[in-house]
């Protein structure tokens, strides 16, 4: 192809205007993860960059979790269940107490209903996040 007289000469591929990568991240590995990463450029056919790039922006929006914040916020829900069904055992046996006596009230019977009820919920409410929880680690 000849250009015509008075055009500029052609030096490589036009520059791009947007999608240009300009900002650079420096990351420093062991000997084991450079080998991984090494293997994989290998095995995969792709540079290390963009094998890098793949593997980091591929799950970009998923949640990264602190495991030991987890660990202990799950203690401390762990400890208030037992200490939430503790108080139901010990209003039940109130209750009990009560009934063998013959002077349990209309009003106990639906407090304990209504506290039993409220901690199910709250229950069934933490084991549904948990779970998503669980779920989003394993992505």
């Amino acid at each position: 192809m000849k250009r015509e007289k008075g055009q500029p000469k052609l030096r490589g591929r036009p520059q791009k205007d947007s999608g240009k990568r300009a900002k650079k991240i420096d990351t420093r590995f062991t000997e084991e993860e450079y080998q991984l990463i090494l293997d994989l450029e290998k095995e995969l056919g792709i540079s290390k960059t963009d094998l890098i790039r793949l593997r980091v922006l591929e799950n970009a929006r998923n949640v990264v979790v602190n495991a030991a914040a987890l660990i202990g916020s799950l203690d401390i829900i762990g400890a208030e269940l037992g200490r939430s069904g503790n108080n139901i055992n010990q209003l039940a046996r109130y209750a009990n107490t009560l009934k063998k006596r013959g002077i349990l009230s209309a009003v106990v019977i639906e407090r304990f209903n209504l506290l039993f009820e409220t901690y199910n919920r709250q229950h069934k409410e933490i084991i549904i996040v948990l779970r998503q929880v669980i779920r989003q680690m394993g992505k």
